[in-house]
Formats: C-alpha cells, structure tokens, sequence
C-alpha cells in the first residue's frame, strides 16, 4: 500500500506541474477553450491525468517486479 501511495502522489505532483506549464507555455489566448484557458482548471486535469498514470505506472512496477521473482 506504501508504494501505491508514493507512485500515485508523484503522479499527482507531476501532473500539477505539467498542467500548470501547459496553461502557461501554450494555454488559450481566445478563452474559449474549456481546460486551457484558466490555470486552475489546467492544474487539476494535470492533477488527474497524473495520478493515473502514476498509479498505473506502479501496476506496471508491480508485475514486473512479479515476474522476476517468479524467474
């Protein structure tokens, strides 16, 4: 449960951090677009995106890890 925690919450710190620098690099200069054209909401589909992957990155981890031991 331990590894679960710290995959997914550098997921989430990532995905933080990439949502806010694609608001700011590229973003939305007509408004108009529904994620990018305010930061919060770049930031928590980042923060969303992040803990996905994050915890399927740890699936990942996990069967390999699984499949070395049974080697």
């Amino acid at each position: 449960m331990n590894k679960r925690i710290i995959f997914i919450t550098a997921g989430v710190a990532i995905g933080a951090a990439a949502g806010y620098a694609y608001y700011y690099f590229v973003g939305c200069a007509s408004g108009t677009c529904a994620i990018t054209s305010n930061p919060i909401n770049s930031t928590l589909y980042g923060v969303f995106m992040g803990g996905l992957l994050g915890d399927t990155a740890r699936d990942i981890a996990a069967k390999k890890t699984e499949k070395e031991t049974k080697s």
